[in-house]
This record gives C-alpha cells, sequence and structure tokens, in this order.
C-alpha cells in the first residue's frame, strides 16, 4: 500500500507543479501577443528547452522504447526519423518562418494570397494534424495511469483521458502561450534527467558494457541475431518494405509541418535566436533519441517477453516504466515504485506539455486565422474578442480528442504520431515550401496542395489496414482496407506537391511578385517582420 501511496504523491506533486506555473504564468499574459507567442520573450536557449519538450512526446518515450523492445533494429528506425527531421526544419523553415509571420503558419500564406481562403485551409489543417497528434498523448496517458494505479478496468482509462484533456484545456485557457513554454521547459529538464538515471542504471547492470547489453537483448528477445538486424518489422514483403521507405519519409518531412512545432519559432525576439532554439533542441533531442536505444533494448533484454507483446497480452507502450521498476529491484519493492513513479510522472508531464502545445497552436489557428482572418474580415476585432474565441476554441478541440481518444486505445501511439506527421508533411509542408522559394505559387495553388494532402494523407489512413482488417486495427471486425500501407506518406506528400504545381499553374490569379519579393527580404533578413502581416 505504501508503495501505491509513494507512486501517487509523486505524480500529483508533477502535476501540482505545472498547475502552479500555469496560474503564475497566466498573471503575466495580458495581450494577444502574450497569450500566442508569449510576448517573444524567451531566449534562444529557453525556447530550444521548450522545442524539446515539445518535441519529445509520449510516443516518443513510450512508443519508440516500446517499438526497440519489440522489434529491436526496426523500432530505432523511428528515432533517427525524429532526429533527421530537425535538419529539414532548421535548413528550410525555421529562421524564414519566424521572419515571414507572426502567431500562425497562415500569416506566412496569406500575406501573398487570398486571405479568407488560404487561412481558411490553413486552420483546417492545423486543426487536423493537431487532433490525430493529440490523440497519441491521451492514449498514453491513458495506459501510463492505469499501470500506476494498479488497475486493469478499461473506465478508469477512459476518466484518466477524461482527466488529461481537462487539464491541457487549463493549461491553454488559463496560462496561453507563457505557462505552456513554461510546463515545456520543467517537462524537458525532468524527461532528460529521468531518462539519463534509467539509463545509467540499465547500463550498470551490464558493467557499461554495451555489446552485452545488446546480446542480452538478441537473446531474451527470442528472435537471436535477427533481432539485432534490419528486417523484423519491415523486410518480409515488399509491402512492408514500402511501407517503411513511407514511414521514413513521413517523419523525415513532417517536423517542418507540424503547426504546434512551427508556432514555437514566433516566440522568440529574433532570427538568430530561432535559429539558436533549433540547435539547442537538436542537441537535446539527439541525446535524448539515443537514450532510447538504452531503454528500448534495456527492456528487451530485462523484461518478460509478455509485458511488452500485445500478441501475449503485454503493451509496449509500457516498456520504459516497466524497465524502471526492474532496474530498481522489480515487482514489489520500494526501489522499483519510486522508479516507476518518477518515470510515470515525468512522461505524464510529457504528456500534458505536448497536448497543451497541440491545442494552443490548433486554438491560435481558430481564432487568429478562422475568426479574425475570415469570419470578421479583418475588420477591427479587439486583442480581447481574439483571445477570448481562441480560449473558447481550446475547450472544444480539447472536447473532440476527448471523445476520438476513448476508441483509439489499442493502437501504439508511436505509430499515431507517424500518421500526424504523414498528414503535416502532406498538407503543410507543400504550402510553405512553394510560399517560400516560388515566385509564381498563388492562392489556388495553396488550397490545392492543402486540401489535396490533407484528404488524401486522411483518406488513405482510412481505407488502411490502420482502420480496419487486422487484429490491431481500429474496427477488428470489419474490413473495408483496400490501401496496403499503414503510413500514406509515400503517396500522399508527393500529390501534395503535385496538386500545389498544378493549382499555380492553371490558376487565372496572377501571383503579387510584389509581394513574393517583399516575403523573400523579409524571410531572409527579418526586415519589417515585427510590423502587421495584414493587408
Amino acid at each position: 500500500m505504501s508503495d501505491q501511496f509513494l507512486t501517487t504523491a509523486l505524480f500529483l506533486s508533477v502535476v501540482a507543479l505545472t498547475v502552479g506555473i500555469t496560474f503564475w504564468a497566466s498573471r503575466q499574459t495580458k495581450t494577444a501577443t502574450d497569450f500566442y507567442s508569449g510576448g517573444r520573450s524567451f531566449s534562444g536557449f529557453q525556447n530550444g528547452l521548450a522545442i524539446g519538450g515539445d518535441y519529445m512526446s509520449a510516443a516518443s518515450f513510450l512508443g519508440i522504447s516500446g517499438a526497440i523492445a519489440l522489434y529491436g533494429y526496426d523500432g530505432f528506425l523511428y528515432s533517427i526519423g525524429f532526429l533527421v527531421a530537425w535538419l529539414v526544419a532548421l535548413l528550410l523553415v525555421a529562421e524564414m518562418l519566424r521572419n515571414a509571420g507572426r502567431y500562425t503558419m497562415a500569416d506566412q500564406l496569406a500575406f501573398r494570397m487570398n486571405q479568407r481562403k488560404v487561412r481558411t485551409a490553413a486552420s483546417i489543417s492545423t486543426v487536423v494534424v493537431s487532433i490525430f497528434y493529440l490523440l497519441a498523448q491521451m492514449v498514453g496517458a491513458g495506459t501510463l495511469v492505469a499501470l500506476l494505479l494498479g488497475v486493469e478496468s478499461q473506465a478508469v482509462q477512459n476518466i484518466t483521458i477524461i482527466g488529461v484533456g481537462v487539464l491541457m484545456i487549463f493549461y491553454v485557457v488559463v496560462g496561453g502561450m507563457k505557462g505552456t513554454t513554461y510546463v515545456q521547459i520543467v517537462k524537458a529538464v525532468l524527461l532528460m534527467l529521468g531518462s539519463a538515471l534509467i539509463v545509467v542504471l540499465v547500463l550498470a547492470e551490464f558493467n557499461f558494457n554495451l555489446s552485452s547489453l545488446l546480446g542480452a537483448a538478441a537473446d531474451n528477445s527470442g528472435k537471436g541475431e535477427a533481432f539485432l538486424q534490419p528486417g523484423l518489422q519491415y523486410g518480409s514483403s515488399l509491402t512492408s518494405q514500402i511501407d517503411f521507405l513511407s514511414l521514413g519519409l513521413a517523419l523525415v518531412l513532417g517536423t517542418a509541418g507540424l503547426p504546434h512545432i512551427l508556432i514555437r519559432f514566433y516566440t522568440v525576439p529574433t532570427a538568430r535566436d530561432a535559429r539558436k532554439s533549433v540547435l539547442w533542441a537538436i542537441g537535446l533531442i539527439g541525446a535524448f533519441y539515443l537514450m532510447t536505444l538504452v531503454l528500448g533494448f534495456g527492456a528487451a533484454a530485462m523484461l518478460d517477453r509478455s509485458q511488452v507483446d500485445p500478441v501475449e497480452g503485454g503493451n509496449q507502450n509500457l516498456a520504459s516504466p516497466l524497465l524502471a521498476e526492474a532496474v530498481g529491484g522489480g515487482d514489489g519493492s520500494t526501489g522499483g515504485a519510486i522508479l516507476l513513479a518518477l518515470i510515470a510522472a515525468v512522461a505524464f508531464a510529457t504528456i500534458l506539455a505536448v497536448v497543451a502545445g497541440l491545442t494552443l497552436a490548433s486554438s491560435s489557428s481558430v481564432a487568429h486565422d478562422l475568426y479574425k482572418g475570415v469570419i470578421k474580415k479583418d475588420q477591427k476585432v479587439s486583442e480581447q474578442d481574439e483571445v477570448r474565441v481562441a480560449r473558447i476554441a481550446a475547450f472544444v478541440i480539447g472536447a473532440i480528442a476527448i471523445a476520438l481518444s476513448i476508441p483509439a486505445q489499442r493502437l501504439n501511439i508511436a505509430f499515431l504520431v507517424a500518421l500526424a506527421f504523414a498528414v503535416a508533411a502532406s498538407a503543410n509542408l507543400p504550402a510553405i515550401i512553394y510560399n517560400m522559394f516560388w515566385r509564381r505559387f498563388n492562392t489556388r495553388g495553396a488550397t490545392w496542395s492543402i486540401y489535396g494532402g490533407l484528404i488524401a494523407a486522411v483518406g488513405l489512413v482510412f481505407f488502411s489496414p490502420v482502420m480496419s482488417g487486422g487484429p490491431t486495427s481500429l474496427f477488428p471486425d470489419s474490413d473495408w482496407a483496400i490501401f496496403p500501407l499503414n503510413n500514406p506518406g509515400i503517396v500522399s506528400i508527393p500529390l501534395g506537391f503535385l496538386l500545389g504545381y498544378i493549382g499555380t499553374v492553371t490558376g487565372r490569379e496572377p501571383a503579387a511578385e510584389d509581394r513574393f519579393t517583399e516575403l523573400e527580404v523579409r524571410a531572409l533578413t527579418g526586415a519589417g517582420a515585427e510590423g502587421a502581416v495584414h493587408h
């Protein structure tokens, strides 16, 4: 009983800390700029920590270590994809986006396009990507709390998901960007320290010899040498190899189109800080993904296969917390209980920070793009009104995410995030890149690429084995799967780029060339970036 009490106390203390930060931040959130971008007051280092906090989601911490524990080498490919993606974000997007916009991704498009059409498309895309991503985090939260409290009941997991939803709405509504950023910074520090502690303890079990850790993992996995070779998950057939390529494309190109990552570039005062924050984020995230390697192979070496293999009734999303318990002394030991509580509390903080960032990105887009730019046509909307609409939107988006998360609990969370990446890379990235680098790009091209990529990615997922036809599908008893791949990226990403091109070439509206020149100067130099983007 004392162990259970300790676990719950540690857990609640993390929640209390984040709630305290939010109340503190709420007293400093007065204007729309404060709400959307924290008053642009964060340093490159602080924003780098916050980006790390936003990016190292439940999928990274729970999903990737679970995928490695189950599939060895092939599981690690998620880590590589997530990390390499930052180079695309750094080279193509970070600094130019910071210079070209104000609060949301659509600002940069609307600068030289038809405001209403482009803002509507970008806003819909932002909300869809955010909801996909939110699903993954909420499912992780339900699984985690059920493990912590030692309950199997589905009802408790459902209540947890509702609880996380309520908390995330609270962070955004009360704290705005300032509160959300500080929650992300605290969480990034906790996650790095917690992961490093478990990694050191796992390596100590194997006398700091990586080779014997990998050997033990291969032996315990029941797969032998194949566990350390490519092909366990993505090698048995041509379809699975194409699926792997599709996943890789989505992971590498998706980051540069994720709305909750893109809005983080607006929270720093200068382009130099935007660049610096991405460099800090790459360092942090790179170190973290190296640690997932030890966590995943450690789980494969030290845990019973039945604990992580869904086929045997296990849960791969719990590899890291169960590993923490094992290195602390195992089930029933005080050390095990303390470490399990610590890692679960860190994972929970991770989930809360990421869902707050996502909800903020989508509610900002609804208020700033849809309400102010489309419904009110940019007529005098007071900052108070805009922020009020953003807060109402946070409630609605939170409610939708809660409703969708409850049936999605069987799916692997790393995989759910990969879907969000595919949608972001198909819908948002083509429009962002064309807009910054192609003078002829026009409104039709932008709307075709956003809607086309979005509909293609979501449609292909709907007709894929993810939704129906398999034991781990969302609807295992039905079968309407006609698209063979789990990840739509290989089809939907090129399609998004192609539709952007065709839309532009066939569009009658002349491109606003003078505005492109102005956008180019602004994106490359930062001149005039603080001025209003409206025209």
